[in-house]
């Protein structure tokens, strides 16, 4: 209980001090926070004292602090916050919640300052020396929508798939596209990255748009995973004939696949015979000889709106072989328009709760590759199965 004395000092220094916290005038009364802020409605019920400024519920703004706070200015000075970056702040007694005022997040910076520094501990490669190849061919392999992290349980589904499976599938996967293009003569291998090779963007175990994920891992480990797995099969194409590595932007880790991506270029960076195009544009595209290339995830555009001939008109006219190759649909299909050959590619991630619900589940898992030879165009496909 505070005393009929003490209560009416603690009135009358209200009065004078309007806008102090209610945790600072309870430790100069000893009292406790609640009666001081009882206190307070009182003296403003009846008028007595001036009403909050805007804002000041929800969290003290600096600006409107009657005479400043001392002690945020102490606190400030103890964190390194300048005071005017503070946007409000709650003072609870001993101690401050400060919410500081933030800058627009530019990405790209962001990552130039990660790509900056990664390439200071780039490994560096020997320069290869490759066979002098005529008649040669362009490989493309492309391990579509890997879901890296995704969790599915035979149980449910009648499918078993974790990152253990996923990077078993596409080492073998890409083994096993190697073998079937013994016949042809590899004189350039291009590898597509991104579309979907991990499952989360973010520690909530969602995809970009928030839609949650059943997951066996968390989102860094498989970040880490999908690193090292990228870098393994690129050092290892690479003995083979150079590397063009492009990436695609997806729907389910758009923000990580991005940094993903970018880490992998960077740490390629020395290495002679490894080419990329890891920007954030949906739709890349890579000439061969006649053959023009467009990868996209398949999220975006419908297919027959693909804008090759806008975006890549400098290849258009010269280019009488025109293929886009999409993902995200898990399932295989193949169409002409006009003179482009659109065809998405199955995936080898297992299936899901969703589409086990959906009824997604029958398509084969498989990892597909292509072969073209510069003046004829698409030659053969080749699927490795699982």
């Amino acid at each position: 209980m505070v005393n009929k004395n003490k209560s009416s000092q603690l009135r009358d220094f209200l009065v004078l001090n309007p806008f102090m916290p209610n945790g600072e005038v309870a430790r100069k009364f000893d009292t406790k926070h609640e009666y001081v802020s009882k206190i307070r409605r009182n003296l403003r019920s009846k008028g007595l004292i001036p009403p909050l400024p805007e804002g000041y519920v929800s969290g003290t703004k600096v600006s409107d602090m009657y005479g400043g706070h001392k002690a945020l200015e102490t606190e400030c000075n103890t964190v390194g916050l300048p005071l005017e970056s503070v946007k409000h702040y709650w003072y609870k007694g001993e101690h401050f919640s400060i919410f500081s005022k933030t800058k627009e997040v530019d990405y790209n910076t962001i990552v130039n300052d990660i790509t900056a520094k990664m390439q200071k501990y780039s490994p560096k490669y020997p320069v290869i020396k490759y066979p002098k190849i005529k008649d040669g061919h362009l490989l493309v392999i492309d391990p579509a929508d890997l879901h890296i992290g995704k969790l599915c349980k035979a149980f449910e589904t009648g499918d078993e798939y974790n990152h253990q499976i996923a990077i078993e599938r596409v080492k073998s996967g890409v083994t096993g596209l190697l073998q079937k293009s013994n016949g042809f003569k590899i004189e350039k291998i291009l590898f597509i990255i991104g579309n979907d090779v991990l499952h989360v963007d973010n520690a909530k175990s969602s995809t970009t748009s928030g839609t949650h994920q059943d997951t066996d891992l968390m989102w860094f480990d498989a970040f880490n995973i999908a690193l090292k797995l990228y870098t393994e099969v690129i050092e290892m194409l690479a003995t083979i004939a150079p590397v063009h590595v492009q990436y695609d932007p997806s729907n389910h880790d758009y923000l990580n696949g991005f940094f993903l991506a970018n880490t992998v270029n960077a740490w390629f960076r020395n290495h002679k015979s490894i080419t990329m195009n890891v920007s954030i544009a949906h739709r890349k595209y890579y000439n061969y000889g006649k053959n023009l290339i467009g990868t996209t995830h398949g999220d975006g555009a419908k297919e027959a709106d693909l804008p090759m001939a806008h975006e890549a008109k400098e290849h258009w006219n010269h280019c009488t072989h025109r293929y886009v190759y999409i993902h995200h649909i898990h399932h295989k299909k193949s169409k002409d328009y006009m003179s482009v050959c659109v065809e998405s590619l199955r995936s080898p991630s297992g299936t899901d709760s969703w589409h086990h619900r959906n009824g997604y589940q029958f398509a084969p898992k498989a990892i597909e590759g292509f072969i073209h030879h510069p003046e004829f165009g698409q030659v053969a496909r080749l699927t490795h199965l699982f």
